[in-house]
């Protein structure tokens, strides 16, 4: 790089303006400063800077001198400079220099207009809490506040003007650069364990070049709850309130009184009440059946879900959540998210009735759907599985109740027939006259109204799989005649035909009847018995197997639930106390109709079966280990008959409190009358 030598004549403000300018730039050497007065400004300054000063300019115009500034704005001095300069020297008068020295100096103005203002902007940006990063079009670092430089723990001196992506971390500057995509609201954890909330976007010039991009972010780690940051009801709604509006789900929310505070359409669609009919009224207002859960929320500040309601004028049937709305700890009220269960509850009850057809055609239920532990029950369930290995003819014993159509299902369901047809048939509910046609079938013709072309019998539809015989007690001995030979033969001949047709069956039997007793009365065949008695199964009484009670009271109430649209946990340790000490004679089923019957005594949201709810079981209630009072308190003279009968009662009831250890609930339940009535009679007999 060539440095230009420069002469300057004269040294007054033109020429100290000059050598002030020009003394800074590296491509100019300033020789001397010429002046006749060597009090002039520009001597005075020459001298300071280590520059030669002269009184006369002709000893350096024998110098390699580059270019003479004429700053004395004499013409003679001029004409005499040009007369005596080296060829190859410019010399530039003082008008020339007077415009230069107006542009250096509005120069100098500028750049010390623009040092103030970045230096401003210096103040501004570092005194801001936010920290930011800039990089220019090459990734390089341009910017690094303070607050950058305390969240970052790194010095801008360290960082400004290297490459963002290796000195920073985990920084997306250099993406933003390469996309031109803005990255709004990130959270970003840094390797210093704070974390931080960060706004990228690119730099932009008019001509829609990017340039730079920058990265704005603040420190999140000290804020915890950003819920916390909301003081009232009415912030939540301004927030929310367009997502609230844009929900399919039906939303309420109440204040903390529990008077209505915001609704959205779809809750209007839902209940059919208006905005007008529900702001500023009470939570309940829209509860057709059942408590209102917003203000047992506002009780409790605990939520509540899954709770079953009817709202509206038209009752519907909803499903309900709430939850309290909790700000620095203090309820302001709360929300609830409403569910219309009445589609679902329609299409149960069609799903339903499609079950119920179905299970006249398949086998539903499997080994599976057998609840019990008990070492009566695990030997039935093991003898029924061994038995659906074969394909011999099985009959399940038992009382009512106990389940065996359930062995009757699984059986098939385990047996190698289960993808064929499973036919129930309950011979005690065909009449007589009927039950030869529908069992065996009939030809065209074979009686008055028979069908054209005739119908297929039970057995027919069910070759290849499995027939259930359920009751077979109670057929009729000429009907067990032709049973045995269908069992012989493994053939059937219709009612009115006389070609046999043979059939592939496995049969599964079952009955409640002594069958043994009956074959001595003479109503049961004895060969149809040995024919059926192949594979005897014998299903447990609820009462020789109460150790299964509380499997089968879950396994019941998860069942009830899903019927009856219902949230139901479990029963109470009295109500479990009062099921294994009763007799059960309706086994199963009794249980099932029992608990059915508490959960329709239960409101929507009471959860576990209490004894109130339980209905009157009649006289086995009294457990079976109670004493029975035989004691009649006969008198030496004849009473009347009702004095009689109140001492009696009276006995009978101390007898009874003091088997409860005084429990009065318990006590009515056992004597199968309501607590009122007991608290009556315990007031009559000063008890």
């Amino acid at each position: 790089m060539k440095v230009r030598k420069v002469l300057i004549i004269g040294a007054g403000n033109g020429g100290s303006s000059l050598l002030k300018a020009l003394q800074g730039m590296e491509k100019l050497k300033i020789v001397a400063i010429v002046d006749q007065n060597l009090l002039a400004p520009g001597i005075q300054l020459a001298k300071e800077l280590g520059i030669e000063v002269s009184l006369e300019f002709y000893s350096f115009l024998n110098e390699n001198i580059d270019v003479i500034f004429d700053a004395t704005g004499d013409v003679r001095v001029f004409e005499e400079l040009q007369n005596h300069k080296p060829e190859h020297t410019v010399i530039i008068p003082g008008t020339i220099a007077n415009i230069i020295m107006s542009l250096i100096e509005e120069k100098e103005s500028l750049i010390q207009e623009l040092t103030r203002q970045q230096r401003e902007l210096d103040v501004i940006l570092n005194s801001t809490h936010d920290a930011m990063i800039a990089v220019n079009k090459d990734g390089r670092i341009t910017l690094f506040n303070r607050a950058a430089e305390l969240l970052l723990d790194k010095k801008s001196s360290s960082i400004l003007g290297t490459l963002a992506q290796v000195s920073i971390p985990n920084t997306r500057l250099h993406l933003v650069l390469q996309t031109g995509k803005p990255e709004l609201n990130q959270e970003q954890q840094l390797d210093n364990n704070k974390k931080i909330v960060t706004n990228r976007v690119p730099m932009i010039n008019a001509d829609g070049e990017i340039i730079g991009a920058v990265a704005v972010f603040r420190d999140i780690s000290e804020v915890s709850n950003l819920s916390e940051q909301v003081s009232d009801l009415k912030s939540i709604q301004s927030m929310l309130e367009a997502i609230i509006n844009s929900s399919e789900d039906a939303i309420s929310v109440v204040d903390h009184e529990g008077k209505g505070l915001m609704i959205n359409p779809a809750y209007t669609r839902l209940t059919g009440l208006t905005a007008e009919e529900v702001i500023n009224k009470p939570a309940d207002v829209d509860i057709s059946e059942g408590e209102s859960m917003h203000m047992q929320v506002l009780r409790t500040k605990k939520p509540v879900r899954g709770v079953h309601l009817k709202v509206g004028p038209k009752r519907r049937d909803v499903v309900v959540n709430v939850a309290p709305i909790l700000v620095d700890g203090k309820l302001k009220g709360s929300v609830g998210i409403i569910h219309d269960t009445s589609e679902i509850k329609k299409l149960t009850e069609e799903l339903e009735k499609a079950r119920r057809i179905i299970r006249t055609l398949e086998a539903k239920y499997t080994f599976d759907d057998i609840v019990g532990s008990s070492e009566e029950m695990r030997l039935a369930i093991e003898t029924a599985k061994k038995a659906a290995l074969t394909h011999a003819t099985v009959l399940v014993r038992g009382e009512s109740g106990t389940g065996k159509e359930l062995f009757a299902h699984a059986i098939h369901n385990a047996s190698d027939r289960k993808y064929n047809q499973f036919v129930r048939v309950n011979c005690a509910a065909i009449s007589d006259s009927l039950l030869e046609s529908e069992l065996f079938g009939y030809e065209e013709g074979a009686f008055t109204g028979a069908r054209k072309g005739g119908k297929k019998g039970f057995f027919e539809v069910a070759s290849g799989g499995t027939i259930f015989l359920d009751e077979i007690g109670e057929l009729e001995l000429n009907t067990q005649a032709k049973l045995l030979r269908v069992l012989q033969e493994k053939e059937i001949v219709r009612v009115g035909g006389t070609k046999p047709i043979p059939i592939d069956v496995r049969v599964i039997a079952a009955t409640n009847v002594n069958l043994e007793k009956a074959i001595r009365n003479g109503k049961f065949r004895e060969d149809l018995y040995y024919r059926l008695n192949v594979l005897p199964i014998m299903i447990p009484s609820l009462r020789d197997r109460k150790s299964d009670i509380p499997l089968l009271v879950s396994y019941l109430i998860k069942k009830l639930n899903i019927e009856y649209g219902r949230k139901v946990e479990g029963i109470a340790e009295e109500v479990q106390h009062i099921f294994l000490e009763y007799a059960w004679p309706g086994n199963v089923r009794e249980l099932e109709n029992v608990i059915g019957r508490a959960i329709m005594n239960m409101t929507f949201n009471e959860t576990f079966i209490q004894i109130e709810h339980l209905p009157s079981l009649g006289k086995s209630i009294v457990p079976s280990n109670y004493e029975k009072v035989t004691t009649v308190p006969l008198e030496d003279h004849i009473l009347p008959l009702s004095d009689m009968i109140s001492k009696m009662e009276k006995m009978y009831l101390k007898h009874v409190l003091k088997k409860v250890d005084g429990n009065k609930t318990k006590a009515a339940h056992f004597l199968g009358i309501s607590i009122r009535n007991l608290y009556y009679k315990l007031e009559k007999y000063g008890l």
